[in-house]
C-alpha cells in the first residue's frame, strides 16, 4: 500500500482526505502512482499532469524520504520506504511570485 499526500487544492477538488492509499502493481513509480490516482479519482485527471503528454503540471512537485523527485524520470522506481508504506509520496503545490 503506497501512501500519497495531496495538496489542499487537490483535496478540495476531489473531496478526499489529505492522504490516500493506493495499490500499485509492479515496480512503484510516480507514473504508475499517478495512473492509479487518476483511475481511482477521475476528477484529478489533468490536474497533476497534462491529459495528452502526461507531463507534470507547472507548480507541482513530488517529494519522498526528504528528497525532491520532481525532475526524476517518471518511470524511476520510488524509494523502498515509500513502497513499504513507511514513508509517503508527497505532491506539493509550489509557490511563485515576488
Amino acid at each position: 500500500m503506497i501512501r500519497v499526500i495531496l495538496p489542499n487544492h487537490l483535496q478540495s477538488l476531489s473531496n478526499i482526505d489529505r492522504e490516500v492509499a493506493l495499490d500499485v502493481e509492479g515496480p512503484a513509480t510516480i507514473s504508475k502512482i499517478l495512473d492509479q490516482l487518476e483511475e481511482q479519482y477521475p476528477m484529478l485527471r489533468g490536474t497533476i499532469r497534462d491529459h495528452v503528454t502526461k507531463e507534470r503540471r507547472p507548480f507541482l512537485r513530488f517529494f519522498a524520504c526528504g528528497e525532491d523527485l520532481t525532475l526524476d524520470p517518471p518511470d524511476t522506481p520510488l524509494p523502498a520506504q515509500v513502497v513499504q508504506g513507511t514513508q509517503s509520496l508527497r505532491i506539493v503545490g509550489a509557490m511563485a511570485g515576488g
